[in-house]
């Protein structure tokens, strides 16, 4: 039974348990999803609606209609008092729910939440939230359930939502409120029991806002904590001294045909000062698709070489690895470096693996610890793809090597002050010259000759195209064409011209030859998944056709965009929809009508939160209570402000504020200044140059 929960019984007591609700501090957790304001309900409608409504009524029907798999339950609703607050009625539909026509019945007083649809005259909600109000909950007092704001919460199996409701506002009267205090109490003028007492049943509508933000500002400081307990103490921790001499750089400058730009330069900068500090470089180098962040991770690990270790790039893709190697190897031989390409089952054997100066990989980096005899310079590409942990874990084969961490996916200022706090920042914000113009248009259900027409007109004129889908093979469960199924098809289509193919499945030799024969114009089009996301560089295609577009994420889709228009020629990216989703559209809306990463992003936040922006891998994001509150930056920076003050009084939180030392993260426990010092003892410290 939950510990000190009062008055629930003992089927209660394994329900509340079974949703992970053990103490009543941890019911109170349970904040509502949303509130109903039934003080007053809205007017019956006469037509649908763009917006839930909330309605209360009688049931004059009730009944079960169809017949097998179509069964539904169906309950007839209207006003009480017929034509007073509207005149139709409404039918309510529950589809798969067996159970629900032994809840419902015609004559009983119901509550019910939902948007209002219109088909053939008639009006309908399906799958409406709903609760029926008896007598005993209309007269008992205090109101709980009515003539209030009242809280609707996340279903727990086997507790009605009225009954819950009377479980959670019992709780608030009887809990002490010392025991909700936390170590730290971030608004000391306004006691934690108040904050829930306005959470769970507010006086006033504009109350939830101010309970919510303030249980934000704690999952925030939460975070913060340990972003400048990481940061903190990274500075304090004892590193090598690299970037010295820059021949190599230099040489490397001399050689390139075109000049960085601004942003490279400023970027270089900041890198080449971090090498230089005696303290371990942890950057994130952010920059919109095509605006030079590998040439600047070249100037880093030609550095890194000049100063006589290693340094190593790990990218999340055979592909992209390939990729970076023949880019690496183009622009980095001339000058006497020795590289060498590790991925999942082949070795680029030019050298051997222990001689390079520069090792390009995949994970299979990670499992390779005798390749590296010094590794003082890691960089990781489009590190959102990769885990905590595996990034810890390359780090663990160098001697406190330096890293510099890549993205093309623009990352939204608030994420930037919490999951990616500890780095310091360098920003790509200018695009190289000499790139094409890419046009982006939205198309609902076009005809697919006119598709045709449109790719083979761009084939004519000498360019190639991608033609790109979100499955490998179809599936039943998700009605979308896959691309093995629609490269037959587009062979047919684009007869003459040699259309390849090419996903994830596929063995790694066989990728790369399909990537060759496209990089070399042999192939004119590509059937593809998103496997060509990231790292795929073929200046000649311009034609990007995104089927079902609406099942890819904003910041895939602008990934993709990014594989257009890297040479000299105008680009077209089509993104091709049912139209069937108002979501969708008003997800696709935003690529077609912003080509600025950061503005992309910003809308992908919004849209999806944090825990989908960054993956499910990236720790301790997906367990926020309150994604909508990071658009509040003025938040986000209260909580920082809070962290740092409190890092500043108690860097080890072993004093005034060890309470708190249970809200660092298991991974970032022992200081590395800690770590240091047993390592200096035993004598594996790291060399100092």
């Amino acid at each position: 039974m939950p510990s000190g929960i009062p008055g629930v019984a003992a089927r209660e007591a394994e329900a509340l348990a079974a949703a992970g609700i053990t103490t009543v501090g941890g019911l109170l957790d349970h904040l509502p999803r949303r509130h109903e304001d039934r003080r007053r309900f809205d007017r019956f409608p006469n037509q649908a609606t763009t917006e839930a409504v909330c309605l209360r009524g009688m049931l004059v029907d009730a009944v079960t209609r169809g017949q097998g798999a179509r069964r539904f339950f169906e309950a007839t609703f209207m006003h009480g008092d017929g034509a007073a607050l509207g005149s139709g009625k409404i039918s309510c539909r529950w589809f798969n729910m067996p159970y629900i026509n032994r809840i419902l019945a015609a004559g009983q007083d119901v509550i019910v939440f939902g948007k209002v649809k219109e088909r053939d005259g008639r009006l309908f909600m399906d799958h409406p939230d709903f609760e029926v109000i008896d007598e005993e909950t209309a007269t008992a007092g205090p109101p709980i359930h009515l003539e209030r704001i009242v809280p609707v919460y996340k279903n727990i199996p086997g507790i009605a939502q009225r009954r819950l409701r009377e479980i959670i506002h019992r709780a608030l009267e009887s809990v002490d409120p010392g025991t909700l205090r936390l170590a730290v109490d971030v608004v000391p003028a306004v006691p934690r029991i108040a904050s829930y007492q306005a959470a769970h049943f507010p006086g006033h509508p504009d109350d939830v806002g101010v309970a919510l933000r303030r249980f934000a500002l704690e999952d925030f400081l939460r975070l913060q904590l340990n972003v400048v307990w990481r940061r903190c103490h990274r500075q304090r921790s004892a590193g090598r001294v690299l970037g010295r001499r820059t021949v190599m750089l230099r040489a490397f400058y001399d050689a390139l045909p075109f000049d960085l730009t601004g942003a490279q330069k400023r970027s270089i900068r900041e890198i080449l000062g971090d090498m230089r500090e005696p303290v371990p470089m942890r950057r994130l180098l952010q920059g919109d698709v095509g605006a030079g962040k590998t040439f600047v991770a070249m100037a880093a690990m030609l550095l890194a070489v000049d100063s006589g270790c290693q340094a190593a790039l790990m990218a999340p893709t055979q592909i992209l690895a390939e990729q970076h190697f023949l880019t690496f190897r183009k622009w980095l031989e001339p000058l006497g470096l020795r590289l060498a390409l590790l991925t999942a089952g082949r070795d680029d054997a030019t050298h051997p693996e222990t001689h390079a100066d520069i090792l390009i990989g995949t994970h299979a980096l990670l499992h390779r610890p005798e390749v590296f005899r010094d590794l003082g310079l890691i960089v990781i590409d489009e590190q959102h793809k990769f885990g905590v942990l595996q990034r810890e874990s390359l780090v663990a084969h160098g001697s406190f090597p330096d890293v510099l961490v890549m993205t093309a996916t623009p990352i939204p200022r608030t994420l930037t002050l919490t999951h990616y706090g500890d780095l310091d920042v360098s920003l790509l914000d200018e695009r190289p010259a000499g790139r094409g113009r890419v046009i982006t248009a939205l198309r609902v259900a076009p005809k697919q000759s006119a598709v045709n027409q449109f790719v083979k007109d761009q084939l004519a004129a000498g360019r190639q195209a991608y033609l790109v889908y979100p499955l490998v093979e179809e599936s039943e469960a998700l009605k979308a064409e896959a691309a093995v199924v629609a490269h037959g098809k587009w062979k047919k289509r684009l007869a003459g011209h040699d259309v390849g193919l090419l996903h994830g499945r596929m063995p790694p030799e066989e990728k790369e030859r399909v990537m060759r024969a496209f990089r070399d114009g042999g192939t004119a089009a590509l059937v593809a998944t998103s496997v060509i996301e990231v790292g795929v560089d073929v200046p000649n295609a311009t034609v990007m056709i995104l089927h079902h577009a609406e099942r890819f994420g904003l910041a895939q889709i602008h990934q993709l965009r990014g594989r257009i228009g890297r040479g000299g020629h105008k680009g077209y990216c089509i993104l091709l929809t049912d139209g069937k989703s108002d979501e969708a559209m008003e997800k696709l809306r935003v690529i077609e009508q912003s080509a600025d990463g950061f503005e992309i992003a910003e809308a992908d936040l919004r849209l999806r939160g944090p825990g989908e922006v960054l993956g499910t891998r990236q720790s301790g994001m997906g367990a926020v209570r309150f994604p909508g509150h990071f658009a509040d930056i003025a938040l986000l920076r209260e909580a920082r402000e809070i962290a740092t003050r409190i890092l500043d009084e108690d860097p080890l939180l072993n004093g005034p504020h060890q309470g708190l030392r249970s809200w660092i993260d298991s991974d970032a426990d022992a200081p590395p200044d800690a770590r240091l010092a047993n390592q200096a003892v035993d004598g594996t410290g790291p060399p100092v140059t």
